[in-house]
């Protein structure tokens, strides 16, 4: 037996039994944080009680610490820069070990809808669709260049410091399937569609994301979404959904995807939730008493992020099909009717952009800027600016933007109180200028609503953090402290935990959180990185 302290600098072997003693125990269940020491060996939880026995671990000291399961951010843009140490130290940083990337309907697997999936496959490359549609989102992956879900999950085996769980992406199977067709499925594509699904949860998915307001999901019918959520029922595997609307049109969105778990069954999670409390929670409490499967995630900011081409132009466009998209705004009568008909209704929103990504080497200088600011430097209106920069960087532009109104702190905070709540930071890398939620959500989580405005204890936190969410996608060995379960471990200091990322400095990385295992293995020690690299596809 030895022991350790703040001033130890080995850094434990991977599998080497640890005993945690000493601190508070918040061990994701919702129950009551407790005084408890948190034994592990062999990668998994052995024992969690006052006074455990060494039994020959390394003894590290915890006092004053709090010990957590670690963190599952349920929705997160980390597809491609899972593979990156910066994106790897903000996550650690945040004590999150595990992240679900496939969301919105969007990324890169499966590519085609053939059987191989390799070079050559015949059909529709939706991974190179995805890649050029979400490249202000998801970036573009540093070796996946085309294939199945199995052989994305393998790109990140011994890569990364956090475990990814992949979402099979509706908009990219309707795109393997039909490429960019803006039009209603035909039941033999929604029989491929099916398949390719299907092979996709077999290889290990824990569910099915739709981007309901991007392209090319934005064109499907309820015949399509409910053969594809049939399939996810029958898995006992959950529906994630980026709604057709938010805050005012939360309402209409919502019951679109409770008519889809009425009639199959599935069950049913919704992305980034935000909006008017007063409106949203009784929506969720109705459809909860009402016996819904409902679960939500969302994040602590009143700002979003996305891809500029949803925020600034109308589905009548071709999107699914940027080169398409981008010689129609370089038409003049189709540039005069977004002028006159379809841009001016969005006058409220371009004071309210701010630019994150603009990869352009004419336009760079624009990251981080306000759209109205570079529009009065380029000396026209903001509406033109908007048109200019998709078209000279084929609609890979990513923007931050203020949420409406409707949207407010007071909401944000009730929401986050609901039990049907868990942590995602809909985090974004991808920019000179992203949104600070990547490196700052599950800290300002425990630094601002925890310690700070009490809206959850640490025990409340913990299930919050971890443990709804590992059960919502079926991570049955992870979220909770108990024996038995992976050694996915955060040790934090609950009196300086806090984000320290902001919108003018987003890629500052938070404090507070000293150790985290990730099946027992330390992807940072005594606060320190120690660049070993556990994480693995989820299967």
């Amino acid at each position: 037996m030895s022991a350790t302290g703040t001033g130890a600098l080995r850094v434990p072997r991977p599998g080497d039994a640890l005993l945690l003693r000493g601190g508070t125990v918040a061990d994701g269940s919702g129950a009551p944080e407790r005084a408890a020491d948190v034994l592990v060996a062999g990668g998994r939880v052995v024992r969690v009680a006052p006074g455990v026995s060494p039994a020959g671990a390394t003894v590290v000291d915890v006092s004053g610490m709090v010990v957590m399961p670690g963190f599952v951010d349920a929705h997160v843009h980390a597809d491609a820069v899972a593979l990156d140490r910066e994106v790897q130290d903000a996550l650690a940083h945040q004590g999150v070990t595990t992240v679900v990337v496939g969301q919105d309907g969007l990324s890169y697997a499966p590519s085609h809808a053939s059987g191989s999936g390799g070079p050559g496959a015949d059909g529709p490359d939706a991974a190179a669709f995805a890649r050029r549609y979400f490249a202000a989102v998801d970036g573009d992956h540093p070796t996946f260049t085309t294939g199945s879900v199995e052989d994305l999950l393998a790109t990140y085996d011994g890569a990364t410091t956090a475990d990814v769980a992949y979402l099979v992406p509706h908009g990219t199977l309707r795109y393997a399937v039909m490429g960019p067709d803006a039009r209603p499925a035909r039941p033999d594509e929604i029989g491929a569609m099916a398949d390719l699904l299907a092979a996709g949860l077999d290889a290990g998915a824990r569910g099915m994301s739709t981007g309901l307001e991007y392209a090319p999901a934005c064109w499907a019918q309820p015949d399509e979404l409910l053969s594809l959520c049939a399939v996810l029922a029958s898995r006992g595997l959950p529906h994630v959904s980026h709604m057709r609307g938010y805050e005012d049109r939360v309402p209409v969105a919502l019951a679109e995807l409770l008519d889809l778990a009425r009639r199959t069954g599935v069950a049913t999670h919704v992305s980034h939730l935000h909006g008017p409390a007063d409106v949203v929670v009784p929506l969720l409490d109705a459809a909860l008493a009402d016996g819904f499967d409902l679960t939500f995630d969302s994040y602590p900011y009143l700002r979003g992020a996305s891809v500029l081409a949803l925020v600034a132009l109308p589905t009548w466009l071709p999107l699914a099909d940027p080169d398409r998209a981008v010689a129609l705004l370089e038409d003049a009568e189709v540039r005069a009717r977004l002028l006159a008909e379809d841009l001016p209704a969005r006058a409220d929103v371009w004071p309210r952009v701010t630019l994150a990504s603009v990869p352009h080497p004419d336009y760079r200088w624009a990251e981080g800027r306000r759209l109205v600011e570079v529009a009065r430097e380029l000396g026209e209106a903001p509406d033109r600016t908007a048109l200019r920069l998709l078209v000279a960087t084929g609609l890979r532009v990513g923007c931050v933007f203020e949420q409406p109104p409707t949207n407010s702190a007071a909401s944000v905070r009730a929401l986050l109180r609901h039990r049907a709540q868990c942590a995602g930071s809909d985090g974004i890398y991808v920019g000179g200028h992203p949104h600070p939620r990547g490196w700052g959500t599950f800290a300002r989580f425990l630094g601002t609503h925890v310690r700070e405005l009490g809206d959850w204890d640490w025990g409340t936190a913990a299930r919050h953090l971890a443990g709804t969410a590992a059960a919502r996608f079926g991570l049955t060995d992870r979220g909770v402290l108990r024996p038995g379960t992976r050694a996915d471990v955060v040790v934090l200091d609950p009196r300086t935990v806090a984000d320290t990322a902001t919108y003018a400095e987003p890629r500052s990385v938070a404090r507070g959180v000293r150790d985290v295992l990730v099946a027992g293995d330390p992807v940072l020690w005594q606060g320190a990185r120690t660049d070993r690299l556990p994480g693995r596809g989820v299967r």
